[in-house]
């Protein structure tokens, strides 16, 4: 088993995802990887896939999420929740500032060491 870590939020690389997208890997252990993403209003998290699912959660702002190719979009506000299982597009556009808490599993090692 793993032994337990811990980081301090000063000690966190802020990584421009894309234009006014910031990521932070807040944690990263042996099944999962804990994301910090910062999203300006208006910005883009321009449609993508992985293998990975994908869980999270608002803690401030409003994003707007599109699946599949789809026209349509989910709007998620401060404190609602989402998960996206692996292979699935997705975009997430900021409707305003954002932030939200995203879990990864598998380990998103591309993330993991940043």
């Amino acid at each position: 088993m793993a032994e337990a870590r811990f980081r301090s939020v000063k000690d966190v690389n802020e990584i421009t995802a894309f234009p006014g997208v910031t990521r932070r890997t807040m944690a990263s252990g042996d099944l999962t990887t804990l994301m910090r993403i910062e999203v300006a209003a208006g910005q883009v998290v321009p449609e993508h896939s992985h293998p990975h699912e994908q869980t999270g959660t608002v803690v401030s702002g409003i994003v707007s999420v599109r699946l599949g190719g789809a026209t349509t979009h989910t709007i998620c506000v401060a404190g609602d929740a989402y998960i996206i299982p692996g292979g699935l597009l997705h975009e997430f556009t900021a409707v305003e500032d954002a932030v939200l808490i995203e879990c990864f599993s598998p380990v998103r090692e591309d993330y993991a060491n940043d």
